[in-house]
């Protein structure tokens, strides 16, 4: 017995020496390497049309739902009459769809699709109808259900603009290009004129934010089920927001917090709006930089688990000073402000998925790249030059290894270092390089 015990000792030894060697290879090879970008964060997506053109579909992306930068724009135009209100979803068969105000009148709403988000192609118009008639078919909004049920809620008038209600239809199975939708259903206890309505569902409770179309005030309801009856909570300037405020859109942060943004039509503002007590109590209405003033009745998606650590990247030598952009040139600084500033997303290299690229976050679509010896933040043109350019490989700190240097991709003899608070890319010799040429990579 004792000498099966012996056995059995030595063999788990050997396994484990075994699985020790066999990573470190792994390490080695590349294959599992601290070099990459591993983590993941959140992805948001808006779909908006503009004030220059309610013709054409615009896609910005961001990663903390406050800074976005354009994905694409112009992304799609229909193939006939206008793309108002187009609403945001990732569908069970991978590809993205919107659905969107097709026309100022008449009873049809359009989809859209895209593998991308960049590439977008026409599916088909769904034609509405209901025992009185359609007149205007508004703001067309996916909503889906907890049981997998994907609905449109959708606001519809019998004429001349008035006497809005909010419908849902439903489709009968998930091929969007050929499915059957039902009949439109009345949301119970949303009395006319209401437009604009958005949905989300928190447990087993149906939230319904909509526009009061006769005050100009966005209202709060909830309700059991998706088609009501709706009871309202929250009426008038219930959340300090104002009036003459259109298309709520919603979405849950990472940290739990809910996000409302709605359009300010008159003031030809955008705003969001932030809950993090259940829709009871929200922040003072801030203007949505970059944004504000420019789309129009907007839809955001969010997806998590997407390539990318949002890092800050502290000195090691001037601890308490930040790498930053700053009038998009890369540099070191204490107290900076706008801290996005200092915000970077790593992600796999854009030359080589084994390395890493910096995206700046308030900035999305802008890398920090070297040109003549100097760091500055750009925008990814594709090529093959500017990819090679903002690529860079991790490496053990150069003055501490417990901390992060960061070597060229295409020149590896150079890092990445500061030289009078202004980043460079230098060969490193000397014991200041290599101070200068250590980071500490710190989390949110």
């Amino acid at each position: 017995m004792l000498t099966v015990m012996k056995e059995r000792t030595w063999l788990l030894k050997a396994c484990k020496s075994v699985f020790i060697v066999f990573l470190a290879a792994m390490i080695l090879s590349g294959v599992i390497s601290p070099n990459t970008a591993s983590a993941a964060t959140s992805v948001y997506t808006i779909s908006a049309f503009t004030n220059s053109s309610e013709s054409n579909l615009y896609i910005y992306q961001s990663y903390n739902a406050t800074n976005y930068g354009l994905l694409k724009g112009s992304a799609y135009t229909p193939p006939e009459g206008l793309i108002r209100d187009p609403s945001i979803i990732k569908h069970t068969d991978g590809l993205y769809y919107v659905v969107y105000t097709t026309d100022w009148s008449g009873n049809t709403i359009g989809i859209a699709s895209s593998p991308d988000r960049v590439n977008w192609n026409f599916v088909r118009n769904i034609p509405l109808s209901l025992p009185s008639g359609i007149a205007h078919t508004w703001a067309p909004e996916w909503f889906v259900d907890s049981n997998g049920s994907l609905n449109v809620i959708v606001s519809l008038s019998p004429g001349n603009y008035e006497n809005f209600r909010p419908y849902a239809i439903t489709a009968a199975n998930s091929n969007l290009a050929s499915t059957a939708w039902s009949a439109p259903v009345e949301l119970a206890g949303i009395a006319p004129n209401y437009i604009d309505t958005f949905i989300v569902k928190n447990g087993s409770t149906y939230h319904a934010f909509t526009k009061n179309e006769s005050t100009k005030y966005i209202e709060y309801a909830t309700a059991t089920s998706l088609t009501g009856p709706y009871t309202f909570h929250g009426t008038g300037d219930w959340a300090n927001w104002g009036s003459w405020v259109e298309g709520p859109a919603l979405v849950q942060l990472d940290n739990g917090t809910w996000r409302i943004y709605f359009d300010g039509y008159s003031a030809q503002k955008y705003y969001y709006s932030d809950s993090s007590d259940g829709f009871q109590t929200w922040t003072v209405k801030k203007e949505l930089p970059g944004l504000t003033g420019l789309v129009r009745h907007m839809t955001v998606l969010k997806e998590t688990g997407q390539p990318g650590d949002i890092r800050e990247l502290e000195s090691y030598n001037m601890q308490g000073n930040y790498i930053r952009h700053y009038n998009y040139q890369a540099r070191i600084d204490k107290n900076v402000n706008p801290v996005e500033d200092s915000k970077f997303r790593i992600v796999p290299g854009l030359a080589d998925a084994s390395a890493i690229s910096f995206e700046a976050v308030n900035f999305p679509g802008y890398y920090l790249r070297h040109n003549n010896d100097l760091i500055y933040l750009e925008k990814n043109d594709g090529s093959q030059a500017f990819t090679a350019d903002a690529t860079f490989r991790r490496k053990d700190g150069l003055a501490n290894s417990a901390w992060t240097s960061y070597a060229s991709y295409h020149d590896p003899d150079r890092y990445l270092r500061h030289y009078h608070s202004l980043l460079r890319l230098d060969p490193i010799v000397t014991a200041i390089d290599k101070s200068d040429a250590t980071f500490k990579e710190t989390t949110e």
